[in-house]
């Protein structure tokens, strides 16, 4: 409980960065070096896993790479991703979506990720200095300081798990918005 605190303060924390009305990254935010960092990530899991991962760029989100590693190349012969944040060195592994569990710990015992690949995935991130963020506290409804916490009649915010139009905190940091 103490780790899961310790990450729901630093999501809270980098929700406050200043930051333009966009939402989409912080002042500051270095693209060209975040996107180098990722190429290094996409590079290392494509030697662990033992074939290319693919790397595609987001735009319009507060996420801006995924890092992609293909079924063939797991043991659980399912897709995983890994996106990245525009905020702190946040990550999210998927499998194959962002709903389709609520941690990694379910994913393993459901069968859809082998604790073998689990562990390539969390080193890697791990050793180039990411935070692995639990996606059942991104599942959480969003709210904190921006925009995104109001709830607008009618409005439509991407976000996984749906709440009909109320944002999570994987709306805030690995969505489009």
């Amino acid at each position: 409980m103490h780790d899961e605190q310790c990450v729901l303060d630093l999501l809270r924390a980098l929700d406050r960065l200043p930051g333009p009305e966009h939402l989409e990254f912080p002042d500051g935010f270095d693209h060209a070096a975040a996107g180098a960092r990722a190429v290094r990530l996409q590079e290392r899991l494509g030697r662990d896993f033992g074939q290319p991962c693919s790397l595609d760029a987001v735009q319009d989100a507060s996420c801006y790479f995924r890092v992609s590693i293909p079924r063939q190349a797991t043991e659980a012969d399912v897709h995983i991703a890994v996106r990245l944040s525009n905020y702190g060195d946040l990550a999210a592994v998927t499998t194959p979506r962002p709903d389709s569990h609520e941690d990694l710990d379910q994913a393993v015992a459901e069968g859809a990720l082998s604790g073998r690949d689990r562990r390539r995935v969390e080193d890697a991130l791990s050793d180039l200095g990411y935070v692995l963020v639990p996606l059942r506290l991104l599942h959480r409804l969003y709210d904190g300081v921006t925009w995104l916490a109001d709830d607008v009649p009618g409005a439509v915010v991407a976000g996984y798990p749906p709440h009909q139009g109320r944002a999570t905190w994987w709306t805030r940091f690995f969505e489009y918005l």
